[in-house]
């Protein structure tokens, strides 16, 4: 069971990292604080592709990986329109401590999320 939940959560990881670095686009980037904009949702709905792997490796339940998707793809957006909307408003960049406590934030948020993904499947599987 211990190996399961590390690659799944390692699965987790090399997507988040996929998803927010690798293939993010300045687009995307620009307009998650506009809310509904198809830059945010395609980048959530990325997130929310790329979770499918790392939740097959811990449930085969088609309802259970289903509702883990769609939460995590409300709550992605979300936060990642939060935080946009946060820097907008204070009028953050990376060259401002505040910019990377509120980017940690977001990226611990995230990480968080696939923790409680990680319990669920194993829970209500």
């Amino acid at each position: 069971m211990m190996e399961t939940v590390l690659l799944a959560l390692l699965v987790f990881q090399i997507k988040h990292f996929l998803c927010d670095f690798v293939f993010q686009t300045y687009d995307q980037v620009k307009t998650k604080g506009i809310y509904l904009h198809a830059g945010g949702l395609t980048h959530a709905g990325l997130h929310m592709l790329g979770s499918v792997p790392a939740l097959l490796i811990l449930t085969q339940t088609p309802w259970l990986v289903a509702a883990l998707l769609i939460g995590e793809f409300v709550l992605h957006y979300h936060v990642d329109w939060t935080k946009s909307q946060i820097d907008g408003r204070l009028r953050l960049n990376d060259t401002n401590s505040l910019y990377w406590t509120i980017f940690g934030s977001d990226q611990m948020v995230h990480q968080a999320t696939y923790l409680a993904m990680t319990y669920i499947a194993l829970r209500f599987a």
